[in-house]
């Protein structure tokens, strides 16, 4: 009884001071205590889950969107350039230096950037950040060959290899609620493409092909990606990990990146681009090239925290799900035509969206409900052994 009475304290303990504050000064304090402890980040009963839930995807959402909408507006007007348009999806890694180190420079946190980040993490992030690099070389290519409609169909593909991948890598369980949506939006995908009013005009069959393998080829990356961190996840105790691991995999990728850039001349043909060739002036060039650095990291931010917090497998969906927004955004900002296979398209992705959330939802309370069972039948179990 003593002991149990001890153990209660120390977690009350715990939870005043703060969680993970009171374990990082913890003389004895290990990994697995702290993933122990911090595990309940990841339920909806923590206090901090829904607000970081929520911030992760208003990120997701205002980066891809933004970013995808400035592509457009980068080759409307002259854009061309490949390794221009890869560097700048990773070389924004100075913006996370702020979420890492500004809280506990300010003493908001008493944890320390970088607390329990092993060799073997520091590994896994390189490479995966190499794996991000190469993902961002194909995409450019994809798009710069081939028609927006159709880099979108292919690239929802994605989708179906993650849950494939999902269910190999971390044994997602194949349910009736994430394969139907995995196939309305891959549906609403493929009424898109349907509307190809600019499809192939001016193009040749090998720089076709090419950006098809190269749009395919970065869809089984990000596929490939998804299980990859959520399975590395699963070793992180807490969502400023994630952040660090981020600002490791942008530097991995922004070297990758850098490299072929010079290799190729790309920063001389980004300032000869900007002055000459960009039709809208240096000037809007350069604001293009800062805002779209900014909206990438959002888009691989946004994506990180939903794959920590819920699953690869909803961090694709709801990855893919924007591809359809993504039109929406082209109709407003580009004054593009909304024809009834847009409007279909949008619906249906709409439609598995909500109907994947509720069903989440509808689960996470049921499991809050199991919950509060079993505390209560613990309590009881516990009140009846002390008053005997």
């Amino acid at each position: 009884m003593t002991t149990m009475k001890n153990r209660t304290s120390d977690i009350e303990m715990i939870d005043e001071e703060g969680g993970e504050e009171a374990l990082q000064h913890e003389p004895n304090s290990t990994m697995e205590n702290k993933m122990q402890v911090h595990a309940d980040k990841k339920c909806s009963t923590n206090k901090r889950y829904m607000p970081l839930l929520v911030m992760n995807y208003l990120m997701l959402f205002v980066g891809s969107i933004s970013s995808s909408l400035l592509a457009k507006y980068y080759f409307r007007h002259n854009g061309s350039s490949k390794w221009v348009s890869t560097w700048i999806q990773s070389a924004g890694f100075p913006l996370l230096i702020i979420p890492t180190f500004l809280p506990y420079a300010l003493t908001l946190t008493k944890r320390k950037p970088f607390t329990d980040f092993t060799q073997k993490i520091l590994m896994l992030s390189i490479f995966v950040g190499f794996m991000l690099g190469i993902n961002n070389l194909l995409i450019s290519w994809g798009v710069s060959y081939l028609p927006v409609s159709t880099s979108s169909l292919v690239l929802s593909s994605q989708l179906a290899f993650t849950l494939i991948l999902s269910a190999i890598i971390v044994k997602q369980k194949v349910t009736f609620l994430n394969l139907n949506c995995v196939i309305l939006i891959t549906l609403s995908s493929i009424i898109l493409a349907l509307n190809h009013s600019s499809e192939t005009s001016g193009m040749t069959q090998k720089k076709y092909l090419i950006g098809f393998f190269c749009t395919i080829g970065a869809g089984l990356l990000f596929a490939l990606y998804l299980p990859v961190m959520e399975k590395i996840y699963k070793k992180v105790y807490c969502y400023e990990m994630v952040i660090e691991m981020q600002l490791i995999m942008q530097i991995a990728s922004t070297i990758l990146a850098t490299i072929g850039m010079i290799w190729d001349g790309g920063f001389s043909q980004m300032k000869e681009e900007g002055e000459k060739v960009f039709d809208k002036g240096p000037k809007i060039y350069w604001i293009y090239i800062v805002s779209n650095i900014v909206t990438w990291q959002l888009c691989f931010m946004g994506t990180a925290g939903m794959v920590f917090l819920t699953t690869s497998l909803t961090g694709g969906i709801c990855a893919t799900a924007l591809l359809s927004m993504n039109v929406l955004g082209g109709v407003v900002v580009f004054r593009e035509a909304f024809g009834g296979l847009k409007a279909v398209s949008t619906v249906l992705c709409f439609w598995a969206f909500c109907s994947y959330v509720y069903g989440i939802y509808t689960n996470h309370k049921s499991e809050i409900n199991k919950r509060n069972e079993s505390s209560s039948e613990i309590i009881t179990i516990t009140n009846h052994a002390v008053t005997h």
